[in-house]
């Protein structure tokens, strides 16, 4: 990890210090995708068949698996695991259950009523990543939510293994959340195949999840291209940044900044302290722990972009942190509580000593499908109302008319929309007196 002293670093020096991985390969990642995408819009499944074996390493006569190979994922894994998978499950739906946004009618005027109603999006399309570990956990936070919406029709993608089958806990965590349909696809081909539709795989209307910087580049690219589909948020590469004071423990501060390196060697971590001791002593603690990590050489990749930097004081480091505006926040500090009224841009807060961040990828109950490149600076994290659509309605009496309508008309005049005004005023005119 390179280390800076911030108050020695020249401002263009800040900025190429805090950029994510992905940006820095952005053409190269923009351009493979764009063939992707394009062959899959083209080809549908011949497409998605050549793209799995060339990218997967599998050759798939089919992508779909049958509601019997679902139901039998619960009795290939141990039961501490489906018990962790439920557990899980319960206090995730405990979590977003209690921050649903809520439908509501307000009369704005004798005879005007005025509603918010809410509907599940009808085909949702959810992305569950298993490039270099599966993630049971993902298919919870995005199920989990989804069946809180009432979504009805919900098509989970998933990487094949290289036997051609789906990791059977993120199996078991789908059939958990009432997911109806799972394809064994991967990749910015999975993305393209559920954004525009195959023979094979569904079109969904909107699409959720985290992925690499090749998922996230075809998630972009669908969003915006026409008869795509809307996604969710920016999710891709991990990252954490870590804010420790003199107080913090080195160990918890390194192993913090290691399990989000351990994601892919595209993810970054970056620790912010006012204490040139504290850097040093986690320093020497993620080379200690690397040691035993199985995915130890992940890590090492990851932590080439990663960063270490000393500031003057803390309230440095949180200018920088808002700046960054990470997929984590962790407050290693005293009194972190007394903190938060500082952060201004995050996916997602862990304060003090003992809220290590992988608790909030796993059970906690919040998400962990956050934004990430700095798109936390105007966008949450998953949540039931990204799964569904708010429509307004407007019932008005005759009274309601007589009320708003004057008002109406006046400003469709001075808008020189004459259509609008008329639409109202012949109303009016219609009123018994």
């Amino acid at each position: 990890m390179k280390r800076l002293k911030w108050s020695d670093t020249p401002s263009a020096e800040r900025h190429d210090a805090l950029r994510r991985p992905a940006q820095q390969a952005g053409d190269t990642i923009t351009a493979a995708v764009l063939n992707v995408v394009a062959d899959v819009r083209t080809r549908g499944d011949a497409a998605v068949r050549e793209l799995t074996a060339r990218f997967d390493g599998v050759a798939l006569d089919a992508f779909e698996l049958d509601a019997a190979s679902i139901a039998a994922a619960a009795d290939a894994i141990t039961p501490s695991l489906r018990d962790a998978i439920d557990d899980a499950a319960e206090r995730i739906a405990h979590f977003h259950g209690a921050g649903m946004t809520q439908p509501y009618t307000v009369d704005t005027a004798p005879g005007v009523r005025c509603e918010r109603v809410l509907r599940p999006i009808r085909r949702v399309g959810l992305y569950v990543p298993a490039g270099s570990a599966p993630l049971p956990s993902t298919a919870l936070m995005l199920g989990v939510p989804a069946q809180l919406a009432g979504c009805r029709d919900i098509v989970l993608c998933t990487p094949p293994r290289k036997d051609g089958t789906a990791d059977p806990a993120v199996l078991y965590a789908a059939s958990r959340c009432a997911v109806t349909r799972v394809f064994v696809l991967g990749g910015a081909q999975a993305i393209a195949a559920m954004a525009f539709g195959t023979g094979s795989v569904p079109k969904c209307d909107k699409l959720f999840g985290p992925g690499n910087a090749y998922v996230t580049e075809a998630k972009r690219q669908v969003s915006m291209a026409d008869g795509g589909a809307a996604i969710d948020m920016p999710a891709g590469p991990s990252e954490v940044l870590v804010i420790a004071d003199a107080g913090a423990n080195p160990a918890f501060v390194a192993a913090d900044l290691l399990s989000q390196a351990e994601h892919g060697p595209d993810s970054q971590v970056i620790l912010i302290s006012d204490d040139g001791a504290m850097i040093d002593a986690v320093a020497t603690a993620i080379d200690e722990q690397l040691r035993t990590l199985p995915r130890a050489d992940t890590a090492r990749r990851a932590l080439e972009s990663s960063r270490l930097i000393e500031v003057e004081s803390l309230d440095d480091a949180f200018d920088i942190s808002n700046d960054y505006a990470p997929e984590h926040l962790i407050l290693a500090v005293r009194e972190a509580r007394r903190w938060l009224p500082r952060v201004d841009a995050a996916g997602s807060v862990f304060l003090g000593d003992w809220s290590p961040e992988a608790l909030g990828d796993y059970c906690s109950g919040t998400n962990h499908v956050l934004p990430t490149s700095g798109a936390a600076r105007f966008t949450g994290g998953l949540n039931v109302a990204s799964f569904q659509i708010a429509i307004t309605v407007q019932d008005v009496a005759p009274q309601g008319l007589a009320a708003i309508g004057p008002c109406a008309v006046e400003l469709a005049r001075a808008e020189g929309l004459d259509a609008h005004r008329l639409a109202v005023a012949l109303r009016l005119e219609a009123l018994p007196a």
